[in-house]
């Protein structure tokens, strides 16, 4: 503020000024060697200084740069390895604003081959020479077990390695990308400005298709992976719960300790065998949005296909439909509540944690509402109550959970003062208390509570990134519904207070009749006595302790997927 008039505060030096090349060239032409000063740093001048600057009394000297030592340098210029970077080929030409003719609301499925299937929306809303690409590689042979699922992650973090080259130059372009693993394979993101977004995108894809394990790289980032399995065992407890509770309601989620004892048994040579075992079916879910016209997006994605299909001795081949992976989850009994309990990875550590979780329903609208309506509603007198009533924890709050369309409540606390089959019981305690509290709803703070959760649904979309994650959420889970938004805001206005106190007396209280319920407990070194005790009693009435979590899981149905194979979803 010192440097800048009141004006130009927000702007700094950020504000443009009027291009001017021959002051431009002016400048550079003062540049050469006659005008040059060099700053020298090292403690190995102590001793051999002549002056001290007045502030700080630090020695320095000043020497001039001779002629003969200017010559000198000319003559000796290393110019075969000092050069200017080549031109970067990310920079757009074209910042043009593509017409399209169908004025398209919704993400529409515009090609779709026993390869790959699109999904394409132009931007109607932001009006930028920019686009967003997602190709999600579903490769059914990437998690059939621990050390599959091992190779394929080390194969991404090798890739986005490899890759690195490339980052640079596309940021600076305003081009980024992303290469990460999925639960199915794994997914390559690219955005930014559309002009060269083929030439990245062809780049990534050519990087993929000649893919190599380069024995030094793969050492490296072998050990980045071990360190981080291995790390894991010092994570917070709270983390750890969340772990365990994931891999009860995973139909197939392997334990990190199988995929650690895979991972260090794993070398380069069996890792490039696995990557063409990998690839070898392959379905590709594509979906682009933007600044693009729909010919093409499609010829984007026919490009792909040939790069990576259509070549001689490709490792790509097309997946079966019979092979498309579907993620389920485990459908818990209604009116029992299952406890896992377990000690801490780190019995140094002195934080226990739980984490309640209660599975209420698959997606669906009116459902949906209630349940975040009770979420936004009593939020905030959980953490009252159980964080600075009570303190039992810094970390404690209510939250809302999705898994694979599943929906469900979660409560979290993390404590050192109380262990967790007394942090589970205060859980309880807290929906027994509030359970007069939406009975005792006024009609005024219910309605109040609905327009604030329909405000918050009809924030519009900051940008061209967020509105396309919100598409490719519905396509990833197989929900979608494009018109979520609308639907359930229409279903709001007309929702009832009756309505959804009887939705919290069937699914949420207490002893609901509907109430599925899983409590997972980590126990600290702290909490040691209280463990033994906890694992040591037996079950109350309509409780389970969980011993033995796959066994569990074999013994459970699960919930329908919501996503279906190639070419089987469909808007109805």
């Amino acid at each position: 503020m010192r440097l800048f008039p009141p004006e130009e505060w927000l702007v700094g030096e950020s504000l443009p000024s009027k291009y001017a090349p021959n002051r431009i060239n002016m400048i550079l032409d003062e540049l050469s060697p006659e005008r040059v000063r060099i700053l020298c740093e090292s403690k190995k001048f102590e001793g051999s200084t002549n002056c001290a600057e007045p502030w700080y009394n630090t020695s320095y000297s000043i020497e001039n740069v001779t002629p003969y030592m200017i010559k000198q340098w000319i003559q000796k210029a290393p110019t075969e390895k000092l050069y200017l970077p080549k031109p970067n080929i990310f920079v757009p030409k074209d910042l043009s604003l593509k017409e399209v003719p169908d004025k398209v609301t919704f993400p529409t499925i515009l090609r779709k081959t026993p390869l790959s299937r699109l999904w394409y929306k132009p931007d109607m809303l932001f009006f930028t020479p920019k686009v967003y690409i997602i190709i999600d590689f579903h490769c059914p042979l990437s998690s059939h077990s621990p050390e599959a699922a091992v190779s394929t992650s080390l194969f991404v973090d090798l890739l986005v390695d490899y890759l690195n080259a490339y980052a640079y130059d596309a940021q600076i372009a305003g081009l980024f990308y992303s290469i990460y693993l999925t639960s199915t394979g794994f997914q390559v993101c690219v955005g930014g400005y559309n002009d060269k977004m083929r030439v990245l995108l062809h780049a990534i894809m050519k990087q993929i298709v000649n893919f190599v394990v380069k024995p030094n790289r793969f050492s490296a980032l072998k050990e980045t992976s071990v360190k981080d399995y291995q790390n894991f065992n010092f994570s917070q407890p709270y983390s750890q719960a969340s772990y365990y509770l994931s891999l009860i309601l995973e139909e197939k989620k392997w334990p990190l300790v199988e995929k650690l004892q895979a991972l260090s048994k794993l070398e380069s040579d069996s890792l490039a065998k696995f990557v063409p075992h990998l690839l070898s079916k392959t379905y590709l879910e594509c979906y682009i949005q933007g600044n693009i016209e729909p010919g093409e997006a499609e010829s984007i994605v026919q490009e792909i296909e040939d790069t990576i299909f259509n070549t001689p001795n490709s490792v790509f081949k097309p997946m079966s439909p019979s092979q498309y992976l579907v993620k389920r989850v485990i459908m818990l009994e209604k009116e029992i509540k299952c406890c896992y309990q377990i000690e801490g990875l780190n019995q140094k550590n002195e934080n226990s944690s739980v984490v309640q979780y209660i599975q209420v329903h698959q997606d669906d609208a009116l459902s949906n509402i209630k349940l975040e309506l009770f979420s936004l509603i009593s939020s905030q007198p959980a953490f009252n109550q159980l964080r600075t009533v009570e303190q039992l924890g810094y970390i404690t709050y209510l939250s809302l959970r999705s898994d694979r369309g599943v929906w469900a409540l979660e409560v979290v606390i993390q404590s050192t003062v109380k262990d967790p089959s007394y942090l589970d019981s205060r859980i309880d305690e807290f929906f027994k208390t509030f359970e007069s509290k939406i009975h005792e709803l006024s009609d005024k703070d219910f309605k109040r509570n609905v327009k604030s959760l329909i405000d918050s649904k009809l924030e519009k979309f900051k940008n061209l990134w967020e509105e396309s994650g919100f598409y490719w959420g519905e396509i990833e889970a197989g929900t979608l519904k494009f018109d979520r938004v609308e639907s359930e805001v229409a279903l709001l206005r007309e929702l009832k207070k009756e309505e959804f106190i009887e939705f919290f007396d069937e699914y949420i209280k207490v002893d609901a009749p509907q109430r599925r319920t899983v409590s997972v407990q980590v126990f600290s070194g702290n909490h040691s006595a209280e463990f033994k005790k906890a694992i040591a009693e037996a079950d109350q009435p309509k409780t389970c302790r969980l011993t033995d979590i796959f066994g569990f899981k074999r013994s459970r149905p699960l919930h329908r997927s919501l996503k279906g194979g190639p070419g089987l979803i469909t808007m109805d």
